[in-house]
């Protein structure tokens, strides 16, 4: 069974495929007849709208079910609910705070499991953001995309989507905010290790994308004064964007601070590929379902 946890579950040519499926106007309905369990801790405006319309498009139907209808672990093991799910659907999409509650559930289902968000991964982000690259550069292999702000779990998937797709990924993160020894392992084995670096000019200078994210995620936000102070210098304004390569791209998974982590004049300006960039979280889920699908049959 094969489950899709965070990009490094993939092999190149799988990723590739992925990307071709997604971007198919006219998919199959692998889903007819069928359901699609969406499992959600955490609220989302992106992730259930793009994902339960994915489902729609390949002819299933997605049944959401909120934190206070399944207690994981409280009312239920999450053993116990992923079986119970997996006798209804034929897949499973889990929006969660930690990633071994993906990790257990995929360890027990019969059905694919998606990772929709986890503290660790934020994989469907990442296909969504090099479908957008693809389909505005025309190519992925080559170019360099550099990342402004916290090695969060955006951060780690993005790095493995660059490295299996031919991008070199550098990222700048004020001290302490990078990645950790135990998070570039892995990223060595599948050759998806990001250059890291201090100074958000030194990431940006070249790059043909430029992308950040929110200072301070869901469940951070005790932090967000001490993160504000520590990312100071780290905002994605027209002077660092003046030192990408020609035409090059602005890119955020949102929500969006203005003002903190970017600049209004850039997030809504004529390099930003936001808006697109959102609208293919739905094509991504689809071509990801439909591959799934393809590896069930």
């Amino acid at each position: 069974m094969r489950h899709f946890l965070d990009a490094d579950d993939l092999q190149p040519s799988e990723l590739a495929r992925i990307l071709n499926l997604a971007a198919d106007p006219k998919p199959p309905q692998v889903l007819a007849g069928k359901g699609a369990a969406l499992l959600f801790e955490k609220p989302s405006a992106r992730t259930r709208s793009a994902t339960e319309m994915a489902v729609v498009q390949l002819g299933g139907h997605p049944i959401y079910i909120g934190p206070a209808e399944v207690g994981l672990d409280q009312r239920e093991t999450v053993e116990d609910v992923t079986r119970t799910l997996a006798g209804y659907t034929a897949v499973i999409g889990a929006r969660v705070f930690a990633h071994s509650t993906v990790e257990r559930m995929a360890a027990v289902s019969s059905v694919p499991i998606v990772n929709l968000l986890s503290d660790q991964a934020h994989p469907t982000q990442a296909v969504a953001d090099l479908l957008t690259i693809r389909a505005e550069l025309g190519h992925l292999e080559g170019l360099t995309l550099a990342y402004v702000g916290d090695a969060n779990n955006m951060a780690r998937s993005l790095a493995y989507a660059a490295g299996l797709s031919g991008m070199a990924l550098r990222i700048a993160s004020p001290e302490g905010y990078g990645f950790k020894e135990s998070d570039l392992r892995p990223m060595r084995r599948r050759g998806c290790e990001p250059v890291q670096v201090s100074k958000p000019a030194e990431a940006v200078s070249g790059a043909d994308v430029v992308y950040t994210d929110v200072w301070a995620s869901m469940g951070q936000e005790a932090e967000a004064e001490k993160r504000r102070q520590d990312f100071a210098g780290f905002t994605v304004n027209r002077a660092l964007m003046a030192r990408a390569a020609p035409g090059a791209l602005f890119l955020h998974c949102l929500p969006a601070h203005r003002g903190e982590e970017v600049e209004a004049r850039v997030i809504d300006g004529d390099r930003s590929r936001v808006w697109p960039q959102a609208a293919n979280r739905m094509h991504a889920a689809r071509g990801l379902l439909l591959w799934l699908m393809e590896e069930v049959d």
